[in-house]
């Protein structure tokens, strides 16, 4: 729940990884991965849209398969939860299913929203002291976002928070008036994280609408692109970290927010940092929200610099033009749904990072109202990509290793065996030393990596697993 995709198996290291042979190897035929497999007793658990395996985490052999056809969005899924034998996914017809982890039966279909607005799930829901916590995501105007917790065994609602807040409250007064404040917005697109010991949850929020246009909504715009500190028990809002200001670019903050403790300038620590798709990295105190420290990890210019409180502030200049403007970031961001990593050994945190210029157009009707939910548009001019080491004390690059042209979808998996796994543009699955990027081997799937790497231990063997497009291979060291 820390969200650091560090790992304590060692088996495979830096002296052996480029012995690393191929185990198994499974298809989905033709649906994209998009989710990080989840182990669980012998037993691997992924998604597509509309679909969950199981898989024998040995051989790869399917043990079983649930289908349940739907309409929505079918983007991508992002995994499952597993609770005292169940498993718990969101459909693209925003419905969150509870299954029989041990044959795939359906126990239970609740709605979460309605699929007519707009809505879909495309995150793994959280499990927290019995909750099954779960975000909505969709992108469509007038359709406001939230987070909902369900009880594990039968599916009722036990609380919900909206990322907006209600006319009046605390936050509305970041928008210009109400008919701003109704056009919704803050889709929670990626799971959240947990600190049992401070009982808070820590969960992103996306874009206000209309995204591109922010003429019709002057102000911060809260809860939109935030970091949110969520009391699991009532779903209250405890704090919030506004890591994009004003909007206008997508560069929502629902990228996930790392939890790890640790000696700062001095200080010990509870700290958390998110490598956010605006390009700046944050390193926040957990318990309060106070900003540590904020810094690029790419190079941009859609900011001005920095508020008081630590959040960039917005360059007007390059907001959304009717001409035009050039904005040096790619249109997608610095980073985006790929996860991050942070190894405590090493000390660092890693991002699959790109950097890039973008051309940014506002879009108006007759009426120079916002045309569609957007309210402009936006093209990539170049786009690179990297991956890079941060330094949580100081918020500088330790290293960085060039990923090649176009954009990287691979998430990041380190270990205790000071390896990093990931994957670059061109199509390569890469281990690397985690201290410097050194690649140590490397092999090809025949597509770009579409996951986040993990590992686990079974029967006295180390497997690393990676998807690439539709297909999932599992990698050990030979007998």
């Amino acid at each position: 729940m820390s969200g650091r995709r560090y790992s304590t198996l060692d088996q495979i290291n830096k002296s052996n990884v480029k012995a690393l042979t191929l185990a198994w190897a499974f298809s989905t035929h033709g649906a994209m991965l998009k989710s990080t497999p989840l182990e669980v007793n012998g037993l691997l658990y992924f998604t597509v849209p509309d679909h969950v395996w199981a898989l024998d985490a040995q051989t790869g052999q399917q043990v079983w398969r649930y289908n349940r056809p739907s309409e929505g969005n079918h983007i991508g899924q992002r995994g499952v939860a597993f609770y005292k034998n169940r498993l718990y996914f969101g459909t693209p017809d925003a419905h969150l299913i509870c299954l029989d982890a041990r044959n795939g039966k359906q126990i239970w279909d609740v709605e979460i929203a309605d699929v007519k607005f707009g809505y879909y799930l495309s995150l793994a829901p959280l499990i927290v002291k019995g909750k099954v916590l779960v975000g909505t995501s969709g992108d469509q105007t007038n359709i406001p976002h939230f987070i909902e917790a369900r009880d594990w065994e039968t599916g009722a609602k036990i609380w919900r928070t909206n990322s907006l807040p209600q006319p009046g409250a605390t936050g509305s007064e970041t928008w210009p008036d109400t008919k701003s404040l109704s056009r919704g917005g803050g889709p929670m697109w990626l799971t959240g994280t947990y600190d049992a010991k401070l009982n808070l949850l820590y969960w992103g929020t996306g874009n206000p609408h209309p995204v591109l246009d922010g003429n019709v909504r002057a102000g911060a715009n809260l809860y939109t692109s935030c970091i949110l500190a969520i009391n699991p028990d009532t779903g209250a809002i405890i704090w919030h970290f506004q890591a994009s200001p004003h909007d206008t670019h997508d560069w929502d903050a629902v990228e996930t927010s790392v939890l790890f403790d640790g000696d700062f300038h001095g200080k010990p620590r509870k700290m958390l940092a998110q490598a956010s798709r605006n390009g700046f990295f944050f390193v926040l105190d957990r318990q309060t929200g106070k900003a540590l420290l904020t810094s690029e990890f790419v190079k941009s210019n859609w900011a001005l610099g920095l508020d008081a409180k630590g959040s960039p502030i917005p360059n007007p200049a390059k907001e959304p033009q009717i001409d035009g403007t050039l904005v040096e970031s790619p249109v997608f961001g610095a980073t985006n749904w790929m996860p991050p990593s942070f190894d405590p050994q090493a000390g660092l945190f890693y991002v699959n990072a790109q950097s890039g210029y973008s051309y940014w157009y506002l879009v108006l009707d007759d009426e120079g109202a916002p045309e569609d939910h957007q309210g402009g548009a936006a093209v990539s001019l170049m786009t690179r990509s990297a991956i890079v080491a941060l330094n949580y004390q100081t918020g500088k690059v330790s290293w960085q290793r060039d990923a090649g042209d176009g954009r990287s979808n691979a998430g990041i998996l380190t270990t205790a065996g000071h390896l990093l796994f990931t994957g670059d543009a061109a199509g390569n699955i890469l281990a690397l030393d985690a201290s410097n990027g050194k690649n140590l081997w490397h092999t090809r799937g025949g597509a770009n990596m579409s996951t986040g790497p993990m590992t686990y231990m079974l029967n006295g063997k180390q497997y690393i697993v990676t998807g690439v497009d539709d297909i999932l291979f599992a990698w050990t060291l030979p007998e």
